[in-house]
């Protein structure tokens, strides 16, 4: 299952919103109003639920400097990962997208694609809180 964000202009420069989705604390900045619960566990690795849903542990997969994040499920129950793709428009604005991908069988993957959709739409919108 693949899934994109539209893509987001952030009045930040490409290196301000890399170093700022490396930062895990910060994804606490992102996450949607219906946040039931944020944890980080270590520098690398976050928890959090959304209210009605179970929980989700992300782990810092890769880093590729000024362009690209990726998160990753620290499980391998549900294997997926979120990527952002950072593209430098302008001394102090850049773009970034968000893809999430992930192997699910078609059953969860029928009940997951809404709440994932939403999910990456409002992490997405929320990129305006960079460095505020």
């Amino acid at each position: 299952m693949h899934i994109e964000s539209p893509k987001k202009k952030v009045a930040k420069s490409n290196k301000e919103v890399f170093e700022f989705l490396t930062d895990i604390k910060n994804f606490e900045t992102l996450m949607p109003d219906n946040i039931d619960k944020f944890e980080v566990l270590d520098e690398n690795t976050f928890k959090f639920a959304l209210k009605g849903m179970p929980e989700i542990v992300l782990r810092l997969k890769e880093q590729n400097p000024h362009d690209k994040v990726v998160l990753g499920a620290a499980s391998d129950k549900l294997p997926f990962t979120l990527t952002a793709d950072i593209t430098a428009l302008e001394e102090n604005e850049s773009e970034v997208g968000l893809s999430f991908q992930g192997e699910f069988n078609a059953m969860m993957a029928m009940m997951i694609k809404a709440p994932i959709t939403n999910f990456i739409g409002t992490l997405s919108n929320n990129m305006d809180k960079i460095g505020q």
